[in-house]
């Protein structure tokens, strides 16, 4: 088989052979970053619309990120949790801080996050709600993407994650996304907690409705189970406050958070909560070596630095405005079938009728000057930089109503 025909079809690219095929990225090589903007191994600069999934909320390269890091990679980069060391309970002093919550455990990327709050979830069900032994369950929405790890995928509803990798782990009870009454019929006396996104960022930016989080929030307190919020893609900035859930006034009783904790620095995550919760765990029942690392602390510690005054925050709900009114005008003019935003986040649907697909539009993007990611088929999300400025802001949102029209 040619190598131009190994592209064609999907396969491996010329020169990717050594890769596994897991990702079919826009063919581009990207060499370098500054703030909202990268280039390539040519030169060619290009708007990036994406933030590594939100991770890069602060942009590339920020300095005071790179500070922290470069500062303590001359210091110290990893202990294990054999030992303490002084930048542990700072991050966590931090992180509870800034997102109102009293304890933190350190892990590293959003699935391990997800993981852990499954597993605390379970620890708390069996040794305070009193659920019998293994029967356990999980109340979960369809459409959600939490990672990929074999317990995560088991209750995925996407072929492409779940497909080929049973046998799948029991214990989760799939309802439909949106509906509160749907999650109060799934609860039974097996019920340990109620996962969640607060706002769907894979399946494209799905927004439910404002009394989804608080109704959800009242069954499960009168139920007695966890309200579990996956923020790892929609906190920390992104929606124009600090966690999506602070949009409708919900506190949950544990909270994952990854991608923007670690500045696109490095992988950093955590699951933040009650304490009473966390607190489950004793020693050996759950740890990680890298997990709340000198490096990634120093990192993290940074991240809330730059969020606490709130004027980030501010700004991604006031750009958010902008850009949901430029794309508002779009779909009125017929380029666009559906708009979703919330802050700097935005999911749009291409039109069926437009001859194109989500990934063809992100090629014409990309052939403009602009780096986004297609899901789902005709769907694209858009994620600035919260440091974009309104002027790049909307050549991004020209580049795109263009490639529309094309």
């Amino acid at each position: 088989m040619t190598a131009d025909v190994r592209l064609a079809t999907g396969s491996t690219a010329p020169g990717r052979e050594v890769l596994a095929h897991n990702y079919a990225p826009l063919p581009v090589t990207l060499h370098s970053g500054d703030g909202a903007w990268v280039r390539d191994a040519q030169g060619r600069a290009y708007l990036d619309f994406l933030a590594g999934y939100s991770a890069l909320n602060f942009g590339h390269g920020h300095p005071a990120l790179l500070a922290a890091a470069h500062d303590q990679l001359d210091r110290l980069t990893l202990t294990s949790r054999a030992f303490d060391h002084d930048l542990l309970v700072p991050f966590a002093d931090a992180v509870t801080a800034l997102t109102g919550t009293q304890m933190l455990l350190p892990m590293n990327t959003g699935a391990e996050a997800v993981e852990t709050a499954i597993k605390v979830s379970r620890k708390w069900g069996y040794d305070v709600r009193g659920v019998a032994p293994e029967r356990a369950t999980i109340v979960v929405a369809a459409g959600a993407f939490h990672g990929r790890t074999t317990t995560i995928v088991s209750f995925s509803t996407d072929p492409d994650a779940r497909d080929g990798f049973g046998p799948y782990t029991p214990g989760f009870r799939v309802v439909p996304y949106g509906d509160a009454d749907a999650v109060a019929a799934a609860i039974d006396e097996h019920t340990v907690a109620v996962l969640l996104e607060p706002i769907q960022g894979e399946s494209g930016v799905v927004v439910p409705p404002a009394d989804y989080l608080p109704r959800v929030r009242d069954v499960t307190a009168a139920a007695g189970v966890l309200l579990v919020l996956d923020e790892i893609q929609s906190g920390l900035g992104r929606t124009g406050t600090t966690l999506a859930a602070d949009r409708v006034g919900v506190r949950a009783d544990l909270v994952t958070l990854g991608k923007a904790l670690g500045g696109g620095v490095l992988p950093v995550s955590a699951v933040v909560g009650r304490a009473d919760v966390l607190g489950v765990l004793t020693p050996g029942t759950h740890g990680s070596t890298f997990g709340g690392n000198p490096l990634a602390c120093a990192v993290g510690i940074a991240v809330c630095r730059l969020l606490e005054p709130g004027d980030l925050q501010a700004r991604a709900a006031e750009l958010g405005a902008v850009m949901a009114a430029r794309l508002e005008e779009m779909q009125r003019a017929g380029l666009l079938a559906a708009v979703r935003t919330a802050g700097l986040w935005a999911g749009i649907d291409v039109p069926a009728d437009a001859g194109i697909t989500g990934r063809g539009l992100c090629e014409r993007l990309l052939a403009r000057g602009v780096l986004a990611k297609d899901t789902h088929g005709a769907t694209i999300r858009l994620a600035p930089p919260l440091v974009v400025s309104e002027a790049d802001l909307h050549t991004g949102l020209d580049a795109l109503e263009d490639a529309l029209r094309a």
